[in-house]
């Protein structure tokens, strides 16, 4: 079934505690969203394959938990990641003022430095704005991530930021490809 699959690639979802990390995730490979959804205790996990620029990539997706007694396990899953999704609330400034804090950790765990990361501002859908789009634009900019606003509730920007992701991870050569001739001579 997966002969015509280019690549797997590993996707991380960070962010805070209640940003909307396993929505946008459940959108993306259900297209379903619920409101009552509990929050992530440790790690979930999908797989979607999709199609970018004619390219079948095979996501994993690693949704992670955003509360600090669920998150033991650090280290291990920011291992072999291609492509990172940090999520904010744009309704909740805290969540915004916070990403450094997962930009730090980043920096710790990740195995690689060509790693591809996406800054998403999730609830656009909601009223009670409290960080505004040029805000997130420049914070990304700063960290030379890809920037995107997004909804999981209406579903807004959510295709866009994976397919974006990957696109980009597919266009960063030596991130993905399967290194043969390196390998033997290790």
């Amino acid at each position: 079934m997966d002969e015509d699959v280019l690549t797997t690639l590993k996707i991380l979802i960070i962010g805070e505690s209640g940003v909307g990390k396993s929505s946008l995730l459940l959108r993306f490979t259900d297209d379903t969203f619920d409101p009552e959804l509990a929050a992530t205790i440790g790690v979930d996990f999908k797989v979607k394959t999709i199609s970018v620029d004619g390219n079948k990539a095979k996501l994993a997706i690693w949704d992670t938990a955003g509360q600090e007694r669920f998150r033991t396990l650090t280290p291990s899953y920011y291992r072999g990641a291609q492509g990172v999704i940090l999520v904010y609330d744009v309704t909740r400034r805290d969540t915004f003022v916070k990403l450094d804090n997962w930009l730090n950790e980043l920096e710790t765990y990740c195995t690689r430095n060509d790693i591809v990361n996406m800054l998403v501002g999730n609830k656009i859908d909601k009223e009670n704005r409290e960080v505004d789009r040029n805000e997130g634009l420049k914070f990304a900019r700063k960290h030379s991530m890809l920037f995107i606003e997004a909804s999981a509730k209406t579903c807004d920007g959510v295709q866009c930021a994976f397919e974006e992701l990957v696109e980009k991870i597919i266009q960063t050569p030596g991130l993905w490809e399967i290194k043969v001739l390196g390998d033997m001579a290790g």
